[in-house]
C-alpha cells in the first residue's frame, strides 16, 4: 500500500507564508497633445486659416515682384479671413504697397519728363487714363521726343486701340530708327502681333521699304 507524501518542506513554508505579491499594472504615460501646427505664430488647424496665409502668400509674392496694385487687391482678400495675425501683416504690406505705387511726381508734374515719369508709372498700376493724360502732356511739351511716343504706342496697344498704337509707334521709329528693334521684343506689343501693317513697320526688309 502506498504511503501517503508529506508535504514538502518547501510547499509547507509557502502555503505558511505570505501570499506572493501580485505584480502592480504599469499606468500608461500620458503625454500633453502635440501643438497645433504653425507657421511664423500662425495656427494653422484651421482650414480657413489655411485658405487665408495661401491668399497672403500669393499676395506676398506679387508684392516682391513689385506689382503692387494686384498684390493690394489680394492683401484685401487677407483682411476677411478668420487670423488677425495674417490680417495685421497684409495691412503692413497694404500700406506699404499704397506708398510705392504714389508716384514721385504725382504732386505737382511740370517738365516733359516729368509728365513722362508719372504717365509711366500710372501705366504700371493700370491707370490708364491718369497715364494717357500725362503723355498727351509730356509730348505737347516735347513733340520731337522719341521715347514719349514709344510709350503712347504701348499705352494704345493695352487699351486696344490699333491705329493710334501704329501712328505714335511709327513716328518713334521715324524720331529714332532703334525703337524698331525695342519694339520686336516688347511685350507691350503683343496685341499688334498678329496685324500685318506692325510686321510691315518693323520688318520693312521683307517687302524692300524702310522707315
Amino acid at each position: 500500500m502506498a504511503k501517503a507524501r508529506k508535504p514538502s518542506s518547501g510547499s509547507s513554508r509557502h502555503s505558511k507564508g505570505r501570499p506572493r505579491s501580485q505584480p502592480k499594472s504599469q499606468k500608461k504615460k500620458t503625454f500633453p497633445p502635440a501643438p497645433p501646427a504653425q507657421r511664423g505664430g500662425v495656427e494653422l488647424v484651421d482650414p480657413r486659416v489655411q485658405a487665408q496665409l495661401k491668399v497672403y502668400d500669393e499676395a506676398l509674392a506679387l508684392f516682391h515682384q513689385q506689382k503692387f496694385a494686384r498684390a493690394k487687391q489680394e492683401l484685401e482678400k487677407v483682411l476677411e479671413g478668420p487670423s488677425k495675425e495674417l490680417a495685421d501683416r497684409a495691412r503692413m504690406h497694404m500700406k506699404i504697397a499704397e506708398q510705392r505705387m504714389k508716384p514721385s511726381h504725382e504732386q505737382n508734374p511740370r517738365t516733359a519728363d516729368e509728365h513722362y515719369q508719372r504717365g509711366v508709372a500710372m501705366m504700371n498700376i493700370g491707370r490708364w487714363d491718369d497715364a494717357r493724360e500725362s503723355l498727351d502732356k509730356a509730348r505737347k511739351a516735347a513733340p520731337k521726343a522719341d521715347h514719349i511716343h514709344y510709350a503712347l504706342a504701348a499705352l494704345d496697344c493695352l487699351t486696344g486701340e490699333a491705329d493710334s498704337a501704329l501712328a505714335n509707334l511709327k513716328v518713334a521709329i521715324q524720331l529714332r530708327p532703334e525703337n524698331r528693334y525695342h519694339a520686336r521684343n516688347d511685350e507691350d506689343f503683343a496685341f499688334l502681333q498678329e496685324d500685318p501693317r506692325f510686321t510691315e513697320l518693323l520688318y520693312p526688309e521683307k517687302d524692300g521699304t524702310a522707315g
